[in-house]
């Protein structure tokens, strides 16, 4: 390879889009199993940009509202971590999904899928508890059905 060429697999990462967002939870997470029996994660965030007047008060901007997609373990400590009003910062990649309805008309929205979720320290406090390492996807799925179920009860 010559110097200053980037390999295939960089050209790639290069082309992605990642993006870090901070904002609040605008709803519960939704968690689902896959039939591939991994564990997915979403919900809603929203961020209102906020300015300083000139006499001193606030001015908020229009709110972007955007869809967060988790994966495997990520997900699972998502859905038993978060709940609607939590501030959040989440990094990851923007996707755009595109569908058709019954109707036969093309949607699409873009959706982050998050490679990290966190509190926003900035605006609260949080305690974290470590996660027991599992070599096996399928007992984060298990940990996310009994969580799930706990909450409904």
């Amino acid at each position: 390879m010559v110097e200053g060429e980037a390999s295939q697999s960089e050209e790639i990462t290069m082309m992605e889009t990642y993006v870090q967002m901070s904002g609040y939870v605008g709803g519960p997470v939704d968690h689902r199993i896959l039939a591939s029996g991994s564990s997915r994660a979403s919900f809603r965030i929203a961020s209102t940009p906020r300015r300083r007047l000139e006499n001193g008060g606030w001015q908020d901007g229009p709110t972007t509202w955007l869809t967060v997609v988790c994966f495997r373990q990520l997900a699972t400590h998502v859905t038993s971590s978060l709940q609607r009003g939590d501030a959040v910062v989440v990094a990851g990649r923007l996707r755009t999904d595109r569908w058709v309805d019954q109707q036969g008309t093309q949607h699409e929205r873009l959706v982050l899928q998050a490679d990290v979720v966190g509190h926003d320290l900035n605006r609260g406090t949080s305690v974290f508890h470590k996660a027991p390492r599992r070599d096996l996807e399928s007992a984060d799925d298990e940990q996310a059905t009994q969580t799930l179920a706990s909450r409904a009860g």
